[in-house]
C-alpha cells in the first residue's frame, strides 16, 4: 500500500465513529484502533502522531519505515508507565467516590488500603457495584472524578 493511500485511510478512520479497523493486502496487515480516553504527554515530549490529525504527522515519517516509528512509540509508552498497580473499572457506568452525596469518600490519596477493601462504587443500570482493591498498598492517585462516567477497563486508581 502506498503511503498516500495509507494516510487517506488513517484520516478516514480518524474522522469516523469507528474505534477499530483491520486491513490486509499482499501479506501486509494493518490494524488501526482509537481509544476514547485521551492521554496527555508530559511537558517536553514530542509524540509521533498528534491528537488533532494523526495522518498529518505521518507524512513527516514517510522517509523511514513506519513500523520502526510505531514500535519506538510503543516502547516509549512502556518506559513512561507510572509506578504502582492500576485498579481498572470492571464495567461501564458512573463512578462514585463515596457511598452517598454527604458521606466522606471511601479512600483518599495517601490512604493505606488492603486487598478487598472498597475503593468506590460504579453505578450501572441502577445497580451499585462496589469496586474493591485488588492490592495491598497506598492510594497514589485517583484517576476519575466523582460522578463522571467510566468505561470498561478504564484505570480508576493507582496503588503503590
Amino acid at each position: 500500500m502506498e503511503i498516500e493511500n495509507l494516510i487517506k485511510l488513517i484520516e478516514t478512520v480518524s474522522a469516523s465513529e469507528l474505534t477499530g479497523f483491520k486491513y490486509e493486502e499482499n501479506g501486509v496487515k494493518l490494524h488501526l484502533t482509537k481509544k476514547k480516553q485521551i492521554q496527555a504527554a508530559a511537558p517536553g515530549e514530542v509524540s509521533a502522531v498528534s491528537e488533532g490529525n494523526p495522518a498529518s504527522n505521518l507524512r513527516d515519517y514517510a522517509a523511514g519505515p513506519i513500523t520502526e516509528n510505531i514500535r519506538s512509540g510503543a516502547e516509549e509508552a512502556v518506559i513512561r508507565k507510572p509506578e504502582g498497580k492500576l485498579v481498572e473499572s470492571p464495567l461501564v457506568g458512573t463512578f462514585y467516590a463515596a457511598p452517598s452525596e454527604d458521606a466522606a469518600p471511601f479512600v483518599a490519596v495517601g490512604d493505606t488500603v488492603k486487598k478487598g477493601q472498597t475503593l468506590a462504587i460504579i453505578e450501572a443500570m441502577k445497580l451499585m457495584n462496589e469496586i474493591e482493591s485488588e492490592y495491598d498498598g497506598t492510594v497514589a492517585e485517583i484517576l476519575v472524578e466523582n460522578g463522571k462516567p467510566v468505561e470498561y477497563g478504564q484505570p480508576l486508581f493507582r496503588i503503590s
